[in-house]
C-alpha cells in the first residue's frame, strides 16, 4: 500500500518556498533616494523603533487560509481513493492465490502445466499490483507538488498586492513549515499572520 509517511501535504513546506524572504516592489521610492546623504540621527532613530518589515506564521497561514485548505483536501480524497482502489486490487489477489493454493493442494488442475501457467498468471499479477502501486504514489507526489506550486504562485501574488498598501520592505515566514526557520524571536507588532489570513480569504471568497 501507498506509505503516507512519505507524503508530505500541501500545508508542508509551501511558506519556505513562498515567502521565506519576499523582497516587495522597491526597498525605497526615488523621492527617498533623492534624500538619503542628509538623514538625521532623529529620522535613524524613527527608522529603527518602528522598522518597515513584518514576518507571517506559515503554519497558521496554510491552517486557516482557505485555498490552502481546499487544496488539502483534494490531496487527501485523492489520497484515500487511491488507498482504497488499491486495497480493494490487493483482496482481489489475495482471493485468486488462496483459490489457487486450493486447486493445488486438492489436485484440482488438470496437467501440471495447467498449475505452473497459472503460478505465472498470479506472478504477473502481483507485479502489476506493486507497479500500479508505485505508479499512483509518483502521480500523488506530482500532484502534491502541482498544487504546492499553485498555493505558491497564489500567495505571492496577493501578497504583493498586499503589499502595495502596506509598504513593508520585507516580510519573512516564520513557522516549523520552513527548513531553517528565518527568524528566532520577534516582537508581536511585527506580526501580520491574522491580517493577511484575512485578506487573502477574502480574495479566495471573491474569486
Amino acid at each position: 500500500m501507498i506509505d503516507m509517511k512519505n507524503v508530505h501535504y500541501v500545508i508542508d513546506g509551501v511558506l519556505a518556498i513562498a515567502v521565506v524572504i519576499l523582497f516587495v516592489l522597491h526597498f525605497t521610492g526615488n523621492k527617498q533616494a533623492g534624500n538619503s546623504s542628509k538623514t538625521s540621527i532623529s529620522s535613524v532613530e524613527e527608522f529603527t523603533s518602528n522598522l518597515p518589515v513584518a514576518y507571517i506564521d506559515a503554519d497558521l497561514l496554510l491552517e486557516k487560509y482557505f485555498f490552502s485548505i481546499d487544496l488539502n483536501e483534494q490531496i487527501l480524497k485523492k489520497r484515500e481513493d487511491a488507498s482504497a482502489y488499491l486495497t480493494q486490487q490487493a483482496r482481489n489477489f489475495q482471493s485468486a492465490y488462496e483459490s489457487f493454493q486450493y486447486k493445488l493442494q486438492n489436485n484440482a488442475f488438470a496437467t501440471q502445466q495447467r498449475a505452473e501457467q497459472e503460478a505465472q498468471r498470479l506472478q504477473q499479477q502481483q507485479q502489476e499490483l506493486q507497479e500500479m502501486e508505485e505508479k499512483m504514489q509518483m502521480e500523488l507526489m506530482e500532484e502534491i507538488q502541482r498544487l504546492n506550486i499553485q498555493i505558491r504562485d497564489t500567495i505571492v501574488s496577493h501578497m504583493e498586492e498586499y503589499n502595495k498598501e502596506k509598504h513593508y520592505h520585507i516580510i519573512f515566514s516564520n513557522g516549523s513549515s520552513n527548513t531553517v526557520n528565518p527568524i528566532i524571536t520577534a516582537n508581536e507588532e511585527y506580526d501580520i499572520t491574522d491580517e493577511v489570513i484575512e485578506f487573502l480569504n477574502k480574495k479566495w471568497i471573491s474569486k
